[in-house]
């Protein structure tokens, strides 16, 4: 049995963690462990029958597809003998959360991969009767690298889920607009992570041709196709106990999709034009501003490998929904183009802040170091700003707008589209083109304040 387990008190919830995947045991593993509770994996359905028939568990959280015992044979075993143990099922696959339903009476619930974090403790929470009061909450000693800017609350979010991901083997899929700063989130997780003295590499998927990346990622023999005048050690082999970041993974074509599956499965590849077996130990992160579910449904990306990559998945906001991050960001790039000999006005901050940043950070960077380059002064000025920027103001603004009047019909449409959509949180934010996290907490916010959010018969907003 692959076990983990830290040592707690009598009262301290002991979870049992069943999945055939490490990286996804490790992420259970650590985060539980972080929030209070004491942990033991194991990596079979089998090695769970006979670790609950020798120890005492307070819940079991199981995956659902594994070899030999499926998550429901193990649950239908495991009720035998412990006929009260909450049980928490964890899928992939749309086809079995009909099965879930019906066997609502053995599970206490199930969750869809990728994992929510927050869903996940809110269910261990109702499951082992664990208040959220005396659940820890994650470490806050992890220092910022200096050009990371983290002020809004969906950002801190953010910054939060990848201190609790990163001390984990799992593989992550970071999501997000372009320019939103996926490659930096790769940065702080390997830099977070047991492996941070070992390797980042980072590959481009997009950046390098499509005849070229299989030889790029995996080396090749000498003489393998033309120009291969010399044995190339590949990408992967670069990272072993270290960590690879394969952004653009969407544009990797179909038979590349295969070979970087097996990696996933099992560490081993071969280098093109060779018949031996390679092995890596390289952590898997991963990035892609495409929806990779709309890819999958269209035959374009495999199913079983965006499984397999989107363990967990960190979704950083687009700047637009983190406004609070906008100044703070600029004065950071101004200080870093003018060697901290420059300022903007008041002026230049409303501009700033108004806009859209449809290209997000990128954008506002790029954005700075031009204002610095026309600046003669250590003064910014609304002229030295691009000409969209410029006149995000006058074209935004709404005329004697009362902002709380502005909140409440932003309040009323969001209700509205929760409504329209049986209140399924996902659903909402995909019609109203924000994130769900953002989503969430305008929700939180708006509760906090006293207004009606739920549904009218008591059951909370799903998705």
């Amino acid at each position: 049995m692959a076990s983990e387990s830290s040592k707690g008190s009598g009262e301290t919830p002991r979870i049992l963690i069943v999945d055939d995947d490490p990286g996804q045991r490790s992420l259970l593993n650590s985060f539980l462990q972080s929030q209070g509770f004491e942990t033991v994996t194991a990596d079979s359905g089998e090695r769970a029958l006979e670790t609950l028939r020798t120890s005492h568990f307070d819940m079991m959280i199981s995956d659902v597809r594994m070899p030999g015992l499926s998550g429901l044979d193990t649950l239908r075993r495991a009720r035998e003998e412990h006929a009260t143990l909450p049980v928490l099922l964890v899928t992939a696959y749309a086809d079995i959360r009909d099965a879930v339903v019906a066997m609502r009476d053995g599970a206490v619930n199930y969750l869809a991969k990728p994992i929510d974090l927050d869903e996940l403790l809110s269910s261990v929470q109702q499951a082992t009767g664990v208040s959220e009061s005396i659940v820890l909450k994650y470490s806050e000693d992890k220092p910022l690298p200096g050009h990371i800017v983290a002020r809004s609350p969906l950002m801190q979010a953010v910054i939060r889920d990848a201190s609790l991901i990163a001390p984990s083997e799992t593989r992550v899929l970071i999501t997000g607009e372009s320019g939103v700063g996926k490659e930096v989130l790769a940065d702080i997780l390997h830099a977070w992570s047991t492996r941070s003295a070992g390797p980042l590499i980072k590959v481009n998927c997009a950046a390098i041709p499509e005849n070229l990346l299989e030889s790029e990622l995996f080396g090749h023999e000498k003489g393998s196709f033309t120009g291969a005048h010399a044995q190339r050690i590949g990408r992967f082999e670069e990272a072993n106990d270290g960590t690879i970041f394969l952004d653009e993974i969407a544009e990797m074509l179909p038979q590349l999709q295969a070979k970087l599956l097996r990696v996933t499965q099992n560490g081993s590849f071969q280098r093109v034009g060779s018949n031996r077996e390679v092995q890596t130990n390289a952590r898997i992160l991963t990035a892609t501003n495409r929806n990779l579910e709309e890819l999958v449904k269209a035959g374009r990306f495999r199913e079983d490998l965006f499984y397999r990559l989107n363990v967990v998945e960190l979704n950083i906001p687009p700047l637009r929904e983190r406004r609070e991050d906008i100044i703070p960001l600029a004065s950071l790039f101004v200080a870093e183009f003018a060697k901290g000999r420059a300022r903007f006005s008041d002026s230049v901050g409303i501009r700033l802040e108004h806009y859209r940043w449809p290209g997000n950070v990128r954008e506002l960077r790029n954005a700075m170091e031009r204002a610095v380059l026309l600046s003669r002064s250590e003064l910014i000025l609304p002229e030295h700003l691009p000409s969209r920027v410029r006149g995000s103001v006058e074209q935004g603004t709404v005329p004697d707008a009362d902002p709380q009047q502005l909140e409440e019909i932003e309040r009323q449409a969001i209700l509205q589209a929760l409504r329209k959509h049986g209140f399924n949180r996902t659903e909402t934010a995909k019609t109203l083109g924000i994130s769900r996290r953002a989503l969430i907490y305008k929700l939180q916010r708006w509760r906090k304040m006293g207004f009606e959010i739920d549904p009218a018969s008591g059951r909370k907003p799903g998705g």
